[in-house]
């Protein structure tokens, strides 16, 4: 697990038919670190473009959620310390749930979020505050590539506390299923994702493990372990 560039902490569900559709649909397996077929998925008239190129912004990250946004580790801060961090903070938090997910236009592109996010943002919270002494700050180049220009006055200050802006209050769990979409895009392609994902969709939703992620040399994201969280 030495060998990445950055590391991550995110939800990913575990071995199934949720997590192997939306592996497919991606094209790109992190539990097996391995490139996936797209689905023969029959895309609407409105859509010319290929699955390949409406999940190339994703696919280096594959299926996630985001709790602890990727970050170098600190100075002195191994490997073995994220892990032993990770597997005693997942024996204290308690496993979020929700009674489903819901497929929604987030942006500009399309997602699954939660239908109530109140567990989701004391759970998300709780690991962003016990894990922020584990990263590296932040560079100046890093800073700017989140556009602190476009940012409100709590997102910057989140950024520079935390790593990252959008958390605490702006915290809003997502698992991203394409990139930016051409506004006339969204809605046949939202159905037509609707339609593949519904039979495989979790209900209710449960976020099971704390799962880390690295970054490889080529920017793709494998999972490197699961810790299961208390029930």
């Amino acid at each position: 697990m030495e060998n990445y560039k950055r590391y991550a902490v995110y939800y990913a569900p575990r071995e199934g038919d949720f997590a192997t559709k939306a592996a497919d649909w991606l094209g790109w397996d992190v539990e097996n670190g391995c490139v996936m077929a797209h689905p023969s998925l029959p895309l609407p008239a409105e859509v010319t473009r290929s699955v390949a190129d409406l999940t190339k912004a994703p696919r280096k990250y594959g299926f996630h959620g985001t709790i602890r946004a990727p970050f170098r580790p600190g100075l002195n801060v191994t490997v073995s310390d994220i892990d032993h961090r990770l597997r005693d903070l997942a024996q204290q938090v308690p496993a979020p749930r929700c009674p489903a997910l819901q497929l929604i236009n987030l942006h500009g592109f399309l997602a699954l979020v939660p239908d109530d996010h109140g567990p989701l943002d004391l759970f998300g919270a709780a690991v962003v505050k016990a894990t922020n002494d584990l990263r590296a700050p932040l560079t100046e180049t890093e800073i700017a590539r989140r556009r602190p220009n476009r940012l409100t006055e709590r997102q910057n200050a989140a950024l520079h506390k935390w790593g990252y802006p959008f958390v605490m209050e702006d915290f809003g769990f997502h698992l991203t299923l394409t990139g930016r979409l051409k506004p006339h895009e969204v809605a046949p392609l939202a159905e037509a994702l609707d339609d593949y994902f519904a039979p495989v969709l979790p209900a209710p939703f449960v976020i099971e493990d704390l799962c880390l992620f690295g970054e490889d040399d080529a920017g793709r994201f494998h999972l490197l372990h699961r810790y299961a969280l208390a029930d």
